[in-house]
């Protein structure tokens, strides 16, 4: 599954454009008063200015062997979010390493090296060699009818988890992250799974508004 644009909301938007060229060096495609969006690798990551927001969850696929490079190129541009003292997070399940931050929303972006993929790069890390967004986070108080919501609009297969507290669906290349938040929240840090809106394009094109699915042509 590809996110080919992912539309997010900010009342910061200023200092999100700071942060996204000046710390992170994507760069902007395309920038107007009301939103801006940055070139993230094969996808479109795009802050929307909205005055009412939460925080969101989502993840951004690098190479495969580039974990290590990612996590010291951070660590001169942001806190690293840890796990049991762990600043690079193994998830032997599904052969892949995380790395956590906040941006200035507070929102959890994650950095995700994906093994079965074999997207190795012999390139430095950089911004550059980002691949694509890979993960949204979606809440959800019924796991089971956010996913067959889905499945109405495009074929969509189960990848890991469970109907009842987290359910990733799609693939490696893109997954919604679907968590109750009756029942969990955010890893690494815990914080509360909010009902953030948002608006993706790709093979799935709706918008996410108050836990509802509303597609979008």
């Amino acid at each position: 599954m590809k996110i080919k644009e992912l539309i997010l909301f900010t009342n910061k938007l200023d200092q999100q454009i700071d942060f996204y060229t000046t710390v992170l060096e994507f760069p902007v495609e395309i920038s107007t008063p009301e939103y801006t969006s940055f070139k993230v690798g094969e996808s479109i990551l795009t802050f929307k200015y909205r005055k009412d927001v939460t925080p969101y969850h989502f993840a951004l696929n690098i190479p495969s062997n580039k974990e290590k490079e990612a996590l010291y190129w951070l660590k001169e541009r942001v806190d690293i979010l840890s796990f049991d003292n762990q600043e690079i997070i193994d998830f032997s399940n599904w052969n892949a390493k995380a790395i956590y931050f906040y941006d200035l929303d507070n929102n959890i972006v994650e950095f995700i090296s994906r093994k079965n993929m074999n997207l190795d790069s012999e390139q430095k890390f950089s911004s550059k060699v980002v691949n694509n967004i890979s993960e949204i986070g979606m809440y959800s108080n019924n796991i089971k009818n956010t996913f067959q919501k889905l499945n109405s609009l495009n074929k969509i297969e189960v990848y890991s988890g469970d109907m009842e507290q987290f359910c990733a669906v799609g693939d490696e290349k893109g997954l919604f992250i679907i968590a109750n938040a009756d029942l969990r929240k955010w890893f690494p840090t815990g914080d509360v799974i909010h009902q953030s809106d948002f608006i993706v394009k790709g093979d799935f094109n709706f918008e996410f508004k108050k836990g509802e699915i509303i597609e979008i042509m």
